[in-house]
C-alpha cells in the first residue's frame, strides 16, 4: 500500500509527456504536411487542347486527379456537384479556371497558385471565376474551420454528463438526443442568422450540426455504457487527437498526408464539416456519404446506450435472486 502513491506519481509525470507527444504529432504532422494529394480537378475544351493541359498538370506528380468534360457548362456542374474542386476550361477568348471556394479557401487558392502561376511566365493570361464563392462574411473559412472543435467539445459534454448523471437506457438516449437539438438550433442561429457565415437552408444546418453533435456524443455515452467510465476518455480521445485535426476543415482530405484524410471522413468531426459544407453552399450536392457516416456513428453510438442500461438492469434484476439463494444454502 505504500507505494500507491508513488506509483501514482509515476503515472501522471509518464502519461502526461506521452499524451502531449500525441496531440503534438496528431496535429502537427497534418499541418506540416500540408498539400495535394489526387486532388480531383477538371479539365475541360477541345481534345488537343484539353490534352497539353493534362500533361503539364500532370507534371506535379500525384498531385491532382485529372477529370476530362466536353465544355466548359459541365465543367461548372462538377464543380458546383462538388465532383471535382475546380476546373481549367479551354475557351476561344483563353484558359479559365473554375474555383469553389466555399468549397475550401486553400484549396481555391492553392489552384490558382498552381495554374495561374506557370500561365503567367508564359506569358498568358488565365481568368479566374469563383463558381461557388465563400460567404462574404467568411470568405476564408476561418469561423465554419473553428466550429469544428466546439461542435466536438459539446458533444463530448453531453456523452460525459449524461453518463456521469447515472442517466441510462432510453432516459439517456432521449437525454443525448434532446440536447443535440438544442445544440443544432443554437448552432445554426449563432452561425447562420447571426455571423452569416452559413448560407443555405437554417432547418437542414440545424439538423447538421445537431447529427454532428449527436454522433460525438453518442460515441462517448454509448462507449462508457459498455465499457464503464473509461469509455469517456477513449471515445474523447479519439474524437480530439484524431477527428479534429483529420477533419481536412482547414483545407480538404486530400490536402492532408494519407491515411489521416481519409481516416477523418470517418470520424464526425470531418464528415460533419462536409456535410456542412454540401448542405450549406452546395445545396447538399454530395451529403449523403457523410450524412450516412454521421447517422452511423449515432446509431451505434444510442444502441450501445441502450444496450448498456439492459445489461445493467439485467444484471440488477438478477443480483437479489442471487443472494437469496445465497442466504437460503447458508440456513
Amino acid at each position: 500500500m505504500s507505494h500507491t502513491p508513488n506509483r501514482r506519481l509515476i503515472a501522471v509525470v509518464v502519461l502526461v509527456p506521452v499524451l502531449a507527444a500525441l496531440a503534438l504529432w496528431a496535429f502537427d504532422w497534418p499541418a506540416a504536411r500540408t498539400a495535394p494529394r489526387d486532388l480531383p480537378l477538371g479539365v475541360a475544351g477541345p481534345s488537343a487542347a484539353a490534352d497539353r493541359l493534362e500533361r503539364e498538370l500532370a507534371g506535379h506528380e500525384g498531385a491532382f486527379e485529372i477529370h476530362r468534360y466536353t465544355d466548359e457548362a459541365a465543367a461548372r456542374d462538377a464543380v458546383e456537384d462538388r465532383a471535382v474542386y475546380g476546373a481549367l476550361v479551354v475557351t476561344p477568348q483563353g484558359p479559365k479556371l473554375l474555383t469553389a471556394s466555399a468549397a475550401g479557401p486553400a484549396v481555391a487558392q492553392l489552384l490558382q497558385q498552381a495554374v495561374t502561376g506557370p500561365a503567367a511566365a508564359q506569358g498568358t493570361q488565365v481568368r479566374t471565376v469563383d463558381v461557388v464563392a465563400a460567404p462574404e462574411s467568411d470568405p476564408r473559412g476561418a469561423a465554419l474551420t473553428a466550429s469544428v472543435l466546439p461542435l466536438a467539445l459539446a458533444g463530448i459534454a453531453a456523452g460525459a454528463v449524461v453518463t456521469l448523471l447515472g442517466l441510462r437506457g432510453a432516459r439517456a438516449a432521449a437525454a443525448l438526443l434532446g440536447a443535440s437539438a438544442l445544440v443544432g438550433v443554437i448552432a445554426a442561429g449563432i452561425a447562420h442568422s447571426w455571423l452569416g457565415v452559413l448560407t443555405g437552408d437554417w432547418w437542414a444546418e440545424a439538423a447538421v450540426l445537431g447529427l454532428s453533435s449527436l454522433a460525438v456524443s453518442g460515441a462517448v455515452a454509448g462507449l462508457a455504457a459498455l465499457a464503464g467510465p473509461a469509455g469517456i476518455g477513449v471515445a474523447a480521445g479519439v474524437v480530439m487527437l484524431l477527428g479534429n485535426p483529420f477533419s481536412g476543415a482547414a483545407s480538404a482530405p486530400q490536402m492532408l498526408p494519407e491515411p489521416a484524410g481519409a481516416i477523418g471522413q470517418w470520424l464526425p468531426p470531418g464528415a460533419g464539416t462536409t456535410l456542412l459544407r454540401s448542405v450549406s453552399y452546395f445545396d447538399g450536392a454530395a451529403a449523403t456519404g457523410p450524412a450516412l457516416t454521421l447517422a452511423w456513428w449515432a446509431a451505434l453510438g444510442l444502441g450501445a446506450v441502450l444496450l448498456g442500461g439492459a445489461l445493467r438492469s439485467r444484471t440488477r434484476a438478477g443480483t437479489p435472486a442471487a443472494d437469496a439463494r445465497e442466504a437460503m444454502a447458508v440456513g
